[in-house]
């Protein structure tokens, strides 16, 4: 390597249209999924979302079966009763 070269550092975090793409779906869903509370953990770096390849991966594992007779999945992105009622909850303080 050249003097003064900097090896390419594979990124660490990912903006949501490339962790879309990096799980395999629209934006749209990752921002819904986020908004619901459904998604994978995320960070606001100076306003900005982030998603940090470790937390998709890890999200993207907690949908990992080995029948279709298992129950535990990852919600899909809509409102859910908790969160819905969650939410009423903090409005009303």
């Amino acid at each position: 390597m050249a003097e003064g070269a900097t090896a390419q550092v594979p990124p660490r975090y990912l903006r949501t249209p490339e962790a879309a793409r990096f799980l395999g779906l629209s934006g749209r869903t990752l921002e819904k999924h986020r908004t619901y509370g459904t998604g994978p953990a995320f960070k606001k770096l100076g306003g900005r979302v982030v998603y940090a390849i470790v937390d998709l991966q890890a999200w993207a594992n907690r949908g990992t079966k080995n029948s279709t007779a298992e129950t535990d999945a990852i919600l899909p992105a809509k409102p859910h009763v908790s969160s819905v009622a969650g939410a009423r909850h903090a409005l009303r303080r």
